[in-house]
């Protein structure tokens, strides 16, 4: 038996008994519901994260993650089998570790690894032998090999000798009620085929759902890319549609429906006011941005893009048409949004395209308030925003009713039953054809 077996053999068998100790570094919408995960499966699980407040909200049993549910966290934390840290020197404390922090955009649309790099550094400087370090984070393909590896290498340590690296990328999808990280298939691939078996070992002694080994890092990187630009180009597409058949007199939400009436062959996708959360409006520019280091141009991905990215502008512009219809303008007008979220049942407005919206009224000289009932305020630009109650006052002192995100818990009927003008973006009323009710 060579060093590398005995380490595996030590680790997997330390993983099936569950007597590791399993670290996730970063507690935000990714982490916090893998390390709940983790510790409900019998794992004792430290949490790492530099800001104070989350730490301590987990350490007090304070559930700031919707996916979460509040009673599991408490329950965990009072057992102690979960618990939280901004000190990075516990790292020598966990047999395997997860790395789950940003990987946003700067403004050049460029990935900005700054705190993927620095929560390697963390690891680095105080990680053991034979330890699995997995990176979670959406990234462009290379990232684990590039530069996860030789920052752990600084060490001193032999990746594939003294210690186990993979990639499994995480597939959270907010709000979703059937498949959520317990559940959820989980793509691994490892530097060394022993960190792909070891990485497998921790995530099928965690989770319910199947575990897909790929040959290599950049495999599984690669992976989430297309997932997330297949969805990309797909909603672009329907979103374009909606702007011909808005120009035809069409409506696209009865093409899409008599479209997806065909049994094979077609995938439904459906219009919106934009792209948002952290995911499908940024992870293709990861692409697009690696493919230049091989001289080749992502055509398709940059147009699906700025068709996304021009959806906020139409939104605005049929606003201005539909209150055009009354004789009034933009400039002046009182117009209340239906949801701040990206998505519905959600309080994550991450790159929510109802952002861009509001600027873009608020450049216009349109007055507007924002209804959310899962976001109590949020932040734009610069400032704190309070969001209002969707009260009759509120639906009827507004010359429009914008709804962005069709959140479950909306009273519609009390919106329908408004004299305002009403542009929905999300079909929250199926084939109603209605005076003063209009769709993108």
């Amino acid at each position: 038996m060579n060093k590398l077996e005995g380490l595996e053999e030590l680790l997997i068998n330390k993983l099936n008994t569950k007597n590791a100790t399993i670290g996730v570094v970063g507690l935000g919408y990714v982490g916090l519901p893998l390390a709940v995960e983790k510790a409900k499966a019998g794992f004792n699980v430290i949490g790492f994260d530099v800001q104070e407040e989350k730490v301590k909200s987990v350490n007090d049993g304070i559930n700031y993650i919707g996916d979460v549910l509040p009673a599991d966290l408490e329950s965990l934390v009072l057992s102690g089998k979960l618990k939280a840290t901004s000190d990075y020197s516990f790292i020598k404390e966990v047999d395997a570790v997860a790395i789950c922090v940003p990987t946003p955009l700067d403004i050049y649309k460029q990935p900005n690894m700054s705190y993927v790099e620095s929560s390697a550094r963390a690891i680095s400087a105080n990680f053991t032998k034979g330890t699995l370090i997995v990176l979670e984070s959406t990234t462009y393909p290379g990232t684990t090999a590039e530069l996860i590896k030789p920052i752990l290498e600084e060490s001193g340590m032999v990746c594939g000798e003294d210690f186990f690296l993979a990639y499994s990328p995480e597939r959270v999808d907010p709000g979703n009620k059937e498949f959520n990280t317990k559940n959820t298939p989980k793509v691994v691939g490892g530097i060394t085929r022993n960190c792909t078996e070891v990485a497998a070992a921790m995530y099928r002694a965690v989770l319910d759902g199947d575990v897909h080994e790929v040959s290599s890092p950049a495999v599984a990187e690669m992976e989430k890319l297309l997932e997330n630009t297949f969805r990309n180009i797909n909603v672009a597409l329907a979103n374009e549609m909606a702007i011909l058949c808005n120009k035809m007199g069409i409506d696209v939400w009865e093409v899409i429906d008599a479209a997806a009436s065909k049994p094979y062959g077609f995938m439904p996708f459906y219009p919106g006011p934009g792209l948002g959360g952290h995911c499908i409006p940024i992870d293709p520019w990861y692409l697009t941005w690696k493919a230049r280091e091989y001289n080749y141009h992502t055509k398709l991905i940059e147009t699906a893009g700025e068709i996304n990215d021009s959806m906020p502008d139409f939104v605005v512009q049929r606003c201005a048409e539909i209150l055009n219809i009354q004789g009034k303008a933009l400039n002046g007008s009182k117009i209340l949004v239906l949801g701040v979220a990206y998505k519905k049942n959600i309080d994550d407005y991450r790159e929510s395209p109802v952002l861009p919206i509001l600027e873009r009224l608020t450049n216009s000289g349109s007055e507007w308030k924002v209804v959310d009932p899962y976001i109590p305020s949020f932040k734009f630009q610069g400032d704190v925003v309070d969001t209002v109650s969707l009260t009759k006052e509120n639906l009827e002192e507004s010359d429009l009713i914008l709804i962005t995100t069709n959140h479950s818990n909306f009273n519609y009927d009390l919106i329908l039953s408004s004299n305002s003008y009403i542009l929905d973006t999300r079909n929250s009323y199926q084939n109603l054809t209605k005076d003063k009710y209009y769709k993108i």
